[in-house]
């Protein structure tokens, strides 16, 4: 049976954060998220593409992101035929487009199919109805006891791990505080690829506070120095940035280069890759989690469907969505309850796009 995608809607949303969210590489004090919507006989799929704003994380931009839905892959999408959703997968994954781009259109395909079979997501990608631990992801701040108490306010909601975010110069004193106030929590640090090996004196001596990981300490692809890092330390490494396909994971364990994966959505251009790297760790035992950007609900929402995969063993860092937006653009809106996010058993997404909101912080939108 063919299907095809009769309209679609793109719309640029933006909404302000509670506090700037800040890397070694930048900040935003906004998120950006493209929702994109693809009308299938009476049914409605949704899916988010979530670049940052700014290049400081990656090459792709909402502004560069927009161009190629609006002009390139929806354009193209709506002259398809398709004789199935795999066959639909397979055409978005083929496209000359950005990953960012193409998971908009990729993430919608599964969820109007998920929508079609009268499933929740997460069935149709393989996972199961169970509670999903979420952590608390802390940005850099300006001293350590602003990044304290950030951590003692939150871990209230009883986050059950977490991240926090370092650079050259602001790396062993944060843990040292953040040991010093809390103890032995589940702790771990993510550089987003700020270091090289000139700093391996660094994390041999965060090796000994006891943390879950080092996540990205190189960049994406430092993936022979990544090795010779995890040679000369006992904490995993945690791979992130440097996962973008399969074939990245391959080397990436070829080489010795992590112990643990992040698996980010928009990162690998959608659920199909993400699943094909999930797989390939599994094979490997290699355990993973679902990163996020973050994105707004729609893309958290993703994020909690794919974590509730066997080998994503580590919290998720999708978090509620007022932990980090001043609102949110789906209903219900994410809530971590005990430390844990709960997905829905309704067919697709189990988080319905809050049609009103969406006007509210729209920047520009199309009907096609």
């Amino acid at each position: 049976m063919t299907f095809a995608i009769q309209a679609a809607r793109l719309t640029h949303a933006r909404v302000p954060l509670v506090e700037p969210f800040r890397i070694s590489s930048g900040a935003v004090s906004e998120k950006d998220g493209l929702i994109v919507q693809l009308e299938s006989d009476g049914l409605t799929g949704v899916g988010e593409s979530s670049p940052m704003a700014g290049p400081f994380y990656s090459a792709d931009t909402p502004e560069i992101c927009w161009a190629e839905l609006r002009d390139v892959l929806i354009p193209a999408l709506l002259q398809q035929q398709f004789p199935s959703h795999p066959a639909a997968l397979e055409w978005i994954n083929a496209q000359p487009a950005s990953n960012f781009s193409k998971t908009g259109v990729e993430t919608a395909l599964w969820d109007l199919e998920a929508r079609r079979q009268g499933k929740p997501l997460y069935e149709l990608l393989g996972g199961t109805n169970r509670p999903v631990e979420s952590g608390l992801a802390v940005g850099l701040y300006d001293t350590p006891a602003e990044m304290l108490r950030v951590i003692e306010k939150h871990l209230a909601c009883g986050y059950k791990r977490v991240k926090i975010k370092i650079e050259r110069g602001r790396d062993v004193e944060l843990v040292r505080a953040v040991r010093g106030a809390f103890g032995e929590i589940p702790l771990f640090v993510d550089a987003n690829g700020a270091y090289d090996l000139t700093d391996l004196h660094v994390f041999q001596t965060l090796d000994e506070f006891n943390l879950m990981m080092f996540e990205q300490p190189f960049t994406g692809s430092m993936l022979a120095e990544s090795a010779e890092l995890q040679r000369r330390v006992r904490t995993p490494v945690c791979l992130d940035e440097s996962l973008e396909t399969a074939g990245d994971v391959q080397r990436a364990i070829e080489l010795g280069s992590f112990k643990i994966g992040n698996i980010k959505i928009q990162r690998v251009g959608g659920f199909s890759n993400a699943l094909a790297i999930h797989d390939l760790c599994r094979e490997h035992k290699i355990p993973v989690w679902t990163g996020t950007m973050p994105e707004l609900g729609v893309g958290c929402a993703q994020g909690i469907a794919l974590a509730t995969l066997s080998h994503c063993t580590f919290p998720t860092d999708v978090e509620a969505s007022l932990r980090w937006f001043r609102d949110d653009i789906v209903a219900p809106l994410i809530e971590v309850r005990d430390g844990h996010l709960y997905p829905s058993a309704s067919p697709g997404l189990g988080f319905e796009v809050d049609e009103a909101k969406l006007d509210r912080y729209k920047v520009a939108s199309i009907y096609f």
